[in-house]
């Protein structure tokens, strides 16, 4: 018999954050918790402490799934393997670095339980060294639909994240959903095709994630020319997904997802960062004022990007996001 909620947490040089991760998972208000913890051939402690951890909790053992890889195999893959065990009705994704609050899984599930919803997804904090900012995700339509929430997600009003989700595990299997195997930037866009074949979505107004900034070791802090390809190969595998899946999405919003995707080149020092936004998706730009979701300074760096005025696009980074996340947040 299988559980309420299945738990994926992959495992890659998390050592100074995985106790916390743990014990949090551990102690779940919610009882009827599968925890699979999935060891992506982590070089440091991380797997040592897990285990320090658990001997903590006996009571726990049944709950508990700890996966090795020989190799090690990437983020996607540690998300497959997870999937490939996992019982629960639901599946929920927790990164190994972040942390939930010990009620989340308890809110999550009774809202999905209480409408019969395939998929919920809630607010997260931005987790800094001193200080969170609450990140809400309120709908932008009072219509919790499947297209709505797709577009909404595609011109950047929602998160795709997977870690806010909720998703009923039949949605993966019945419909043949994995992570994309060795192209792990950008992998979480997987997310967005579960909403293709949801029945019934919905919304908790409420913040029980936090995502952690603190990681130096995370995958997406290290970005190189590979991890550049992986990121395009999943912009083209998601659109091509939804083109022939949902014929009824505007094609001005695939134009507004690669804009979103490209968008944080802005939000850098590096005019060789710029020089990048110029070159990815060129035929999206003219979608810049179309999209009502871009505020008027996001509009701002774009244009001057296209006009090469790169020194208004270092001076945004500097006053506003260096202040704002460095100084008032950190």
């Amino acid at each position: 018999m299988g559980f309420d909620v299945s738990v994926i947490i992959p495992i890659f040089k998390v050592e100074a954050f995985i106790e916390r991760c743990a014990v949090n998972l551990l102690e779940q208000t919610l009882t009827d918790v599968e925890l699979i913890f999935v060891d992506d051939c982590s070089p440091d402690a991380s797997i040592d402490i897990l285990q320090a951890v658990l001997l903590r909790y006996p009571e726990k053992k049944d709950h508990v799934k700890v996966i090795r890889h020989e190799r090690n195999l990437g983020l996607p893959s540690a998300r497959n393997s997870g999937l490939a065990v996992a019982t629960g009705e639901y599946i929920f994704h927790c990164d190994s670095d972040d942390w939930l609050e010990k009620n989340g899984l308890e809110l999550l599930y009774n809202h999905a339980v209480s409408i019969d919803a395939d998929i919920v997804w809630c607010d997260w904090f931005l987790s800094f060294s001193g200080n969170e900012r609450y990140m809400s995700q309120k709908p932008t339509s009072a219509n919790i639909n499947r297209l709505e929430v797709i577009k909404a997600i595609l011109a950047g009003a929602l998160k795709y994240n997977v870690w806010n989700k909720l998703v009923r595990r039949s949605i993966y299997i019945e419909n043949k959903i994995t992570f994309p195997d060795g192209f792990g930037m950008g992998e979480d866009m997987t997310m967005i095709k579960l909403f293709v074949f949801a029945n019934r979505i919905s919304y908790l107004n409420q913040a029980v994630y936090h995502y952690v900034q603190l990681n130096q070791e995370a995958f997406t802090k290290k970005t190189t020319e590979v991890h550049l390809d992986q990121i395009k190969h999943n912009v083209d595998d998601t659109i091509s997904y939804l083109e022939s899946r949902m014929k009824d999405i505007p094609s001005q919003y695939f134009h507004f997802f690669k804009l979103n995707v490209k968008l944080p080149f802005l939000i850098s020092a590096d005019t060789k960062s710029y020089e990048r936004w110029l070159l990815w998706f060129p035929e999206s730009n003219e979608y810049i004022d179309k999209n009502p979701l871009f505020n008027l300074r996001t509009k701002i760096i774009q244009k001057a990007a296209i006009k090469r005025q790169f020194w208004i696009v270092k001076l945004y980074y500097h006053l506003v996001i260096r202040f704002v996340y460095g100084i008032i947040y950190n």
